[in-house]
């Protein structure tokens, strides 16, 4: 490979040479068995004579730090093992905005249990792998690539018709594929949206308790974030502050608590938006599954004025490692919106885009759903009854007729109680989230909310007994 090594300013040339391989040997950057260029190519690149690189090799080669094969090179000794250190730079003088130190990393929160019970997790297990790897491989070709240029922010054209085509037949939003906006997931939609629309200082409502990313990147975008309580019916209208420039929502099904918004609270929702001029971000996450009675009608297709945003993702419905979104803008801002998105990453890859047209389009994709929500509802209703029989002395269900999670509200567990709860769950093998976690302003309610996309259906009844055995010690 390719090696840097710096000679400016530098007097003692072997020896700088000879240091500067040993540093990289010693912090493992330089790894056992890889080959050190050829001396005469190492000299040529430093502008040194050959007997110059050929001092620091013999040195490294006498301190054990490589070795030759006759016909073969230098390579790196095995017996070298690299010393453990942290950083390789300086520390750095640079400090962040304060917001950043209060943001979490996901990785805790993402750990691998046994018995998977953590919300917004698809099973991958059920993925058709086969045919999504023989579509992307016919994308990887170079007949397809073409010439490898950059293309359209908004998104692949057949990806985008065949997005505008499934969400106007399954969900009865009315769009074209000139209105939606390929993202990189839901984040990446909601961000595109809050650029666009939202100033510095500028109020933007979430529903609380409600999803935590959107809330954080709003306020990282300098927003004002206020939350607003919910109720049986959904978001309460009559709450939102008169000066709110942007409403996020999850109405067909609420995150976490699990309730659709009623037609009636939807309509005020549309209506309080026309009077104070204000935006709607409805973020369907999960409505694809929904298991009796009659889908819910999105905001987008209710509304008349143009003021809903409506944002899906397919993390849920295929992979949660695909990263592929999309957002419904208004005609009005649509320029903005393919703007945000050429100036935050140009655009999504291209080949995963054109693959997921032709998954669609086949009919691959309509199929996968069908079977996940089968499956699905069978993990519900499991899941559903144990909880009312099981632990009824401990959790009320939240009814729920949709989506891949449920929510219990503690009967008399403080929430205290139930993070204490879920800290043995989690030795114990089985992880869910505390209700408590979705909390912004109002108090938290002690709960849990109870995902089944990532656990296998037979293991359901083992990690619910594991999970029961946790409460009252």
């Amino acid at each position: 490979m390719d090696v840097h090594v710096s000679l400016v300013g530098r007097h003692d040339l072997a020896g700088e040479i000879y240091r500067q391989l040993r540093a990289l040997i010693l912090d493992g950057r330089l790894r056992e068995g890889e080959r050190l260029p050829p001396s005469r190519e190492l000299a040529t690149g430093l502008s040194v004579s050959r007997t110059t690189v050929n001092v620091a090799y013999d040195r490294l080669m006498s301190e054990g730090f490589v070795t030759s094969r006759v016909g073969a090179g230098t390579f790196v000794n095995g017996h070298c093992k690299p010393r453990r250190s942290g950083s390789k730079g300086p520390a750095g003088a640079l400090r962040p905005r304060p917001f950043w130190d209060d943001v979490p990393l996901p990785g805790k929160l993402w750990r691998p249990a046994r018995f998977d019970l953590r919300s917004g997790i698809p099973d991958a297990r059920l993925f058709p792998y086969e045919t999504w790897r023989r579509l992307m491989a016919r994308e990887l070709r170079a007949s397809a690539v073409g010439h490898g240029e950059y293309a359209d922010p908004a998104g692949h054209r057949g990806l985008r018709e065949a997005i505008g085509r499934h969400i106007g037949v399954a969900r009865g939003v009315v769009a074209s594929g000139d209105d939606v906006v390929v993202t990189n997931g839901t984040q990446q939609a909601v961000d595109i949206a809050a650029r666009a629309l939202v100033a510095p200082g500028d109020r933007v409502v979430v529903e609380d308790p409600g999803y935590t990313p959107p809330r954080r990147l709003f306020a990282s975008l300098g927003a004002r974030v206020t939350g607003v309580p919910v109720d049986a019916e959904g978001l309460i209208v009559d709450a939102i502050p008169r000066d709110t420039r942007l409403v996020y929502v999850t109405p067909s099904h609420q995150y976490p608590l699990g309730m659709s918004m009623s037609l009636a609270r939807r309509m005020s929702l549309l209506s309080w938006a026309e009077r104070h001029d204000a935006a709607i971000i409805e973020d369907d996450y999960d409505s694809e599954f929904r298991f009796v009675g009659r889908p819910i009608e999105p905001l987008q297709t209710l509304d008349r004025a143009g003021r809903v945003i409506y944002v899906g993702s397919f993390s849920k419905t295929m992979l949660a490692t695909l990263r592929i979104g999309f957002v419904v803008a208004p005609p009005s801002v649509g320029h903005a919106f393919q703007a945000a998105k050429f100036l935050t990453d140009w655009h999504t890859a291209l080949p995963t885009q054109a693959a997921l047209a032709r998954f669609i389009e086949g009919g691959w994709f309509a199929r996968h759903v069908r079977r996940m929500r089968e499956v699905y509802l069978a993990r519900h209703q499991r899941i559903v009854a144990t909880l009312t029989t099981k632990f009824a002395d401990e959790l009320d269900v939240v009814a729920s007729s949709v989506g891949m999670h449920v929510c219990a509200i503690a009967r008399r567990a403080t929430v205290n109680q139930v993070a204490r709860v879920v800290a043995r769950a989690a030795e114990a093998g089985v992880a869910c989230h505390p209700l408590s976690m979705f909390a912004l302003e109002a108090a938290p309610r002690a709960g849990l909310v109870i995902g089944y996309g990532a656990i296998a259906t037979e293991d359901i009844d083992e990690g619910l007994d594991r999970l029961r055995a946790c409460f009252g010690n």
